[in-house]
């Protein structure tokens, strides 16, 4: 029933009247009596008898379009167990709200005669298997193979870093393609509206139009449910889309497929919040099917299934790597900082400037990439800036005031006597959160030069590849024609000392999405980061090398206890009800409590750890623990997350 209490969280029994018998089939929505009212829901299965003696009946079927598949339902079941949350939560994310016109519509296009006169489409649905052609996969030993497997309907599981330059979205057609060739159908989950741009185009020059199915909600309730309905019919083998797409009823399955999987976007804010990717593998182990997790940069998510070995990675060989990375450099290896130490400070130093100035020399476009404004604060050593965290449980620490005593924002430890471990400076400060980042300021360094602004209010997808300023926050980056003659990533440290867990992953994810669209080659374009040389996420960009810093940070996290390499679920409320919750919940052996640290409103948040292999067990008794109150009608809300994207 979709019903949101957790104590309610199971299949509830009831008759089918005789004339419904004909309508009421498994996947249908449903319209049932429950504690006095109608409610909706959805039908899973029929079954001869039931346990329980006495029975209400069903009083409408909604539709009788089964828009729940068998597929879909298990999935949505394993998810809701995965995070904490409740079935009709999960399922209310899987299928869209009905569009009674729309489902008309495709009802009457179904039940239309065939054209006897129309030509026989043989590749109309998956079937008929043929060689396709690795093309760009070729650079990647693996490559090849994967395209194989994908052919012959073996469930591959890969990691793939792109190249810099490459056509990441031709890559992915031609994985859909050669699952095509199997028989089997394909589900990709892209973060936004520009990437399914350039994922639809690049389907449909390689399997031609009308092969695929674009699934997202900007396209508005009616286009939406008419994608779903006829992806649930199996008119296509191929759905692709944003997030929304992640349970897409795709016949047949044979690949999922995720682009960029660390872009927040992929996360679900509503409950129980699962993140695509994880959607995406659970639905792979469920179905036997190939997955695909691809990226400029790698997530430590991503390095975890290669080191656990559910996954191969897919990589270029260095020296491939070599001649295609543009080149890059460092400002803090700028021979002007020995000559004018002021120039460390600047926002746009010496080498960028320079390296600029001479690609609108030369009629090349200019990138220049700028922290997006509103990143929280946080509190780094003054000294040598390293991110300071609790000595207790590796939490962020804060300031209160500009004199009070640092405080941990996870357990809530008074951290007084704090040293950096790096340089044993003892003087904080808070970090960079961003600066003066226009586009007049820039147009008056380069005068006479157009200068376009690429962000919140308008994103541009393309841009001319004739001399120009491209001022872009991040993911907001368009393509240049021919690629960009230089791109400048300014504002490093109000990336690297954000206060998040991520934040030197996220930093090279984006100044990576940003150098990947500079001309290839060291003889192309080049890269200028305005940051020190000497840091880890820097270096990776330098070498191209984010299956290094990944699996650097995968270590870390390991020694530190954070996700992935441990399971952690975040309970945030009111004090007494979070209190109130975790009291009445079984916590499996060696679980953690953390905190509890201020939130948001009034509310606090508590944090519990435990072992990846404890993972099933802890979200099972947070979820029994919030069915209780839910039972009792417990007035205030607690709000369950696991594995949330954000920890501090």
């Amino acid at each position: 029933m979709d019903v949101p209490l957790p104590h309610l969280d199971r299949p509830f029994d009831y008759l089918v009247p005789e004339a419904l018998d004909a309508e009421a089939q498994p996947g249908v929505r449903v319209k049932v009596r429950f504690a006095g009212q109608l409610v909706d829901g959805w039908l899973l299965e029929r079954a001869e008898s039931s346990a329980h003696p006495k029975l209400a009946y069903l009083e409408k079927v909604v539709s009788p379009v089964p828009v729940l598949s068998p597929e879909v339902a298990r999935l949505a079941r394993a998810v809701a167990d995965r995070y904490a949350g409740s079935l009709a939560d999960v399922l209310r994310l899987a299928v869209p709200p009905r569009h009674a016109r729309a489902e008309k519509a495709v009802t009457a296009d179904a039940d239309a005669p065939a054209d006897p006169d129309a030509p026989a489409d043989a590749d109309a649905r998956p079937g008929g298997r043929a060689e396709v052609d690795p093309r760009g996969w070729r650079d990647y030993p693996a490559g090849p193979a994967l395209l194989r497997a994908l052919t012959d309907g073996r469930p591959a599981r890969a990691v793939w870093s792109a190249l810099p330059g490459e056509d990441w979205a031709d890559r992915y057609a031609d994985a859909v393609a050669a699952t095509v060739a199997g028989g089997r159908g394909a589900v990709v989950v892209v973060a936004d509206a520009r990437d399914l741009d350039r994922l639809d185009a690049a389907l449909t020059a390689v399997l031609g139009a009308g092969r695929h199915l674009r699934l997202t909600a900007a396209d508005g309730p009616a286009r939406r449910y008419r994608a779903f309905l006829a992806a649930r019919r199996g008119d296509v083998a191929v759905v692709i889309g944003t997030r929304a797409a992640m349970f897409a009823p795709v016949e047949r399955l044979g690949l999922v497929a995720i682009w960029d999987d660390g872009d927040d976007l992929h996360a679900e804010p509503r409950a129980p919040y699962p993140h695509a990717r994880d959607v995406l593998l659970t639905r792979a182990q469920l179905g036997d099917a190939a997955a695909l997790v691809g990226g400029y940069a790698r997530s430590a998510e991503a390095q975890l299934l290669v080191e656990t070995s559910w996954a191969r990675e897919v990589v270029a060989d260095r020296a491939v790597v070599r001649a295609r990375t543009p080149a890059m450099a460092p400002t803090g290896d700028d021979p002007q900082l020995a000559r004018d130490p002021g120039a460390a400070s600047a926002r746009l130093p010496s080498l960028a400037w320079t390296s600029a100035r001479d690609a609108l020399r030369a009629d090349l476009p200019v990138l220049v990439q700028v922290p997006r404004r509103g990143y929280v604060p946080s509190v780094a050593c003054a000294d040598c800036r390293t991110p300071a965290r609790c000595p207790h449980c590796a939490g962020p620490l804060a300031l209160p005031s500009a004199q009070g005593t640092p405080a941990c924002r996870w357990c809530g430890r008074v951290a007084a006597a704090y040293a950096c471990p790096e340089c044993g400076g003892r003087r904080l400060r808070a970090s960079v959160t961003g600066a003066r980042r226009t586009a007049e300021e820039l147009g008056r360094a380069f005068p006479g030069v157009p200068v376009r602004t690429s962000g919140r209010e308008e994103v541009l997808a393309t841009v001319p590849g004739g001399a120009g300023l491209v001022i872009a926050t991040p993911g907001a980056e368009p393509v240049a024609d021919g690629g960009y003659g230089a791109v400048l990533l300014l504002d490093s440290w109000a990336l690297l000392t954000r206060a998040d867990l991520r934040a030197g992953e996220e930093a090279l994810r984006r100044w990576m999405a940003a150098a990947a669209l500079a001309r290839p080659g060291t003889a192309g374009g080049r890269v200028v980061v305005v940051a020190d040389g000497a840091l880890a996420p820097v270096q990776a960009l330098l070498r191209w090398d984010s299956a290094w810093f990944a699996a650097r940070e995968l270590a870390e996290r390991r020694e530190l206890g954070f996700p992935p390499a441990v399971r952690m679920a975040s309970v945030t409320g009111v004090a007494e009800a979070v209190s109130d919750l975790l009291d009445g919940a079984r916590l499996p052996d060696g679980a953690e409590v953390l905190g509890p640290v201020p939130a948001d409103e009034g509310r606090e948040r508590m944090l519990v750890r435990v072992p990846r292999s404890r993972a099933a067990a802890l979200a099972e008794a947070l979820h029994a623990a919030a069915g209780q109150r839910s039972a009792r009608k417990a007035a205030d809300p607690v709000r369950l997350q696991v594995d949330p994207l954000v920890l501090f």
